[in-house]
């Protein structure tokens, strides 16, 4: 795509994102808060109406001449799927235009399940979201998935996602074969800071990064309002940073990522360690302990499990380093903690706020905003449903 081309996208993209933001606005309204004339505007507009994308919803106060026509995003104008395929489960939503929700389902699998098994189950779910979607102008706009791993993000090709066992899995290719739909996928962190950028609370924030804390641990960074990947596109692989030269090995092969001692894997292996060095409560025993799941273990520490609340600070301490470090090099306004550890309660929050604050140099000097996410496990999804959006549009790095 050319220069001129590529620039009007970007600015077609970015007049998008506005009207969204703003629910109803006027063309003047745009130039003033995109920094782009009136004509460019006008002229961008018009093709988003004619492309079905936004349409005019009455008019504005005057404030001496001509009342303003307002404009509005089209909800429905298509459907979009967006996919969050997790290390121990599947999360799949269908939704219009504006990321409200049609249809969703959560299912959870086995780690480690077969390849094949588990591409099975997703092409179940696809086509269940495929028969729920509406009748529309433009159909099914697009399939959005977020993976745990590093994916080549042109080819959608997932190069290794270390908890799933996979390598050089050509999703993308798979998915269109299959449904005969645009497919579009990115890392399930970028998709997670994607969503919260668009459809939480931090719209305005030009300067963001998301951790998704699962089985795994990845960061999702936006700088200056665009996701940050780095020469080759794998940035924020903030799990498997080193923390620790004598600790077991991790799934990608390294020794003592940050992901061994800051995750859900993590929160079960402590208390694993813990029951086999004697300790035990009522919530918590030698029985149990096996079966024992991460959301058991937040529910028992907020229910006032000594040995669950030990393991919940032990996480949140872990995790501060990691967190302290991405504080350090990149200097963001917020942190948001999202996927499964927002749901780890005050408790959690407050020790991690406590060690960042603690443990990074530079969060002495600015009011660091650390979050869980508002979103919950909706985050990825939500971001696949922009990732669709923009990537359709042809600009694909704006957040």
């Amino acid at each position: 795509m050319g220069n001129h081309a590529l620039l009007k996208q970007i600015n077609k993209l970015l007049i998008l994102k506005t009207i969204l933001d703003n629910k109803m606005i006027s063309r003047a309204k745009i130039s003033r808060l995109v920094d782009l004339n009136k004509a460019t505007v006008s002229n961008l507009t018009d093709e988003l109406i004619k492309e079905g994308y936004i349409v005019e919803k009455g008019y504005g106060k005057s404030k001496g001449g001509r009342r303003p026509v307002l404009l509005q995003v089209n909800k429905d104008v298509g459907s979009i799927i967006g996919i969050d395929l997790g290390v121990d489960y599947i999360h799949v939503i269908l939704s219009n235009f504006i990321g409200e929700i049609i249809f969703e389902e959560y299912v959870n699998i086995k780690m480690k399940e077969p390849k094949e098994k588990l591409l099975n189950l997703l092409f179940d779910m696809i086509e269940k979201a495929i028969d729920k979607a509406p009748p529309t102008p433009k159909g099914i706009l697009g399939i959005g998935i977020g993976v745990p791993g590093i994916v080549e993000k042109e080819s959608g090709i997932v190069l290794i996602a270390p908890n799933l066992e996979w390598k050089n899995v050509h999703l993308k290719s798979i998915i269109e074969q299959k449904f005969n739909l645009p497919v579009y996928i990115d890392n399930e962190a970028n998709a997670g800071a994607l969503g919260e950028k668009w459809f939480g609370e931090w719209g305005k924030v030009s300067d963001l990064i998301y951790l998704s804390v699962g089985i795994g641990l990845g960061a999702g960074i936006i700088i200056d309002n665009k996701l940050f990947r780095g020469a080759a596109g794998f940035a924020g692989e903030v799990g498997h940073t080193t923390i620790n030269f004598q600790d077991d090995v991790c799934s990608c092969g390294n020794i003592g990522c940050l992901e061994n001692f800051a995750s859900e894997r993590a929160l079960l292996s402590i208390i694993k360690k813990l029951v086999k060095e004697g300790a035990e409560d009522r919530y918590i025993s030698c029985e149990n302990v096996d079966e024992i799941t991460p959301s058991q273990i937040i529910q028992a520490a907020m229910d006032g499990s000594r040995i669950c609340r030990m393991a919940v600070l032990e996480v949140a301490e872990k995790m501060a380093i990691g967190i302290a470090n991405l504080v350090n090099i990149f200097n963001p306004e917020i942190v948001i903690v999202g996927n499964k550890a927002s749901f780890f309660g005050d408790l959690f929050l407050e020790k991690l706020r406590e060690a960042v604050n603690q443990k990074s140099f530079i969060a002495q000097f600015y009011d660091l905003k650390i979050e869980v996410s508002k979103l919950k496990d909706r985050a990825v999804v939500l971001g696949c449903i922009a990732m669709v959006i923009s990537d359709m549009l042809s600009f694909p790095e704006y957040a």
